[in-house]
């Protein structure tokens, strides 16, 4: 097979199987452990942005403040982007946010933490397409090891990413859906990358920094606040114990993902 074609292979299969591995637990999941799954969630976007994420793009970028302004910009952007939804949301419907807040309920998320890590998860996907078309273009054998490593490493963020849409409010069709369509993203950077390898592969720090300034910006802004409403001895150990196994199984992915590679 050609170069090409391997990269068009190797970009659908890996963010499909990913997807539908992440999805074969989520979707199984009671709706009663989404609530419990979000600290999990909140664990694997940290550990994402911070153990992979940024120490990549900083390399990439060779230039830690470039990288950390672009972070400041993408937390701001995303920051207005919610607003924005939000503002729809209030022009299209009663806006009941200060009414819940009062009686202690959810305020409503109307899908907001879900569409900002569907953008962010597609900044992701891209970049993974890059890396994998530059490793195929190195060689065959490397772009295959690179994509199983995606594969590998993706896994426990979309178990994430899949809890959080669900906790928004979206069906488990939708989310799966949503998913698989956010992975084509993968195959774009690969033919981008394919076709113009040096513009595409100039924009890997970008799209790093932006993806991982939407992970942590929905972790901290939007899922660890809700966590604050039960503020129980018992229910905080279990959220830490929970945000700590999240961070955990990014770690491991990278294990994982180095055992591979060696």
């Amino acid at each position: 097979m050609s170069t090409l074609t391997w990269i068009i292979l190797a970009a659908v299969a890996g963010g499909a199987l990913s997807v539908l591995a992440a999805g074969a637990f989520a979707l199984t999941a009671r709706s009663t452990w989404v609530t419990h799954l979000i600290s999990y969630a909140i664990g694997a976007l940290l550990g994402a942005a911070f153990l992979d994420m940024l120490p990549e793009a900083i390399e990439a970028q060779g230039d830690p403040g470039a990288t950390a302004a672009t972070i400041l910009a993408g937390i701001l952007g995303f920051f207005v982007l919610e607003k924005l939804v939000l503002w729809r949301h209030c022009h299209e419907e009663r806006c009941e946010g200060h009414e819940s807040h009062r009686h202690g309920s959810n305020p409503g998320d109307h899908g907001r933490s879900g569409l900002l890590i569907l953008v962010g998860d597609t900044f992701h996907n891209f970049v993974d397409g890059i890396l994998i078309a530059a490793a195929f273009m190195e060689s065959v054998p490397l772009g295959i090891i690179t994509a199983l490593a995606m594969i590998a490493h993706e896994i426990p963020q979309e178990v994430g990413d899949f809890v959080i849409l669900l906790h928004s409010g979206y069906s488990r069709a939708k989310a799966l859906a949503f998913n698989l369509l956010s992975s084509l993203a993968t195959l774009v950077g690969g033919l981008l990358a394919y076709g113009a390898f040096s513009l595409a592969h100039g924009m890997v720090p970008v799209f790093l920094a932006l993806a991982a300034a939407s992970m942590i910006y929905v972790a901290v802004a939007d899922l660890i606040p809700g966590l604050h409403k039960r503020p129980e001895i018992h229910a905080t150990v279990q959220q830490v114990l929970l945000i700590g196994l999240g961070v955990a199984s990014i770690e491991f992915a990278h294990f994982a993902v180095g055992s591979l590679a060696g």
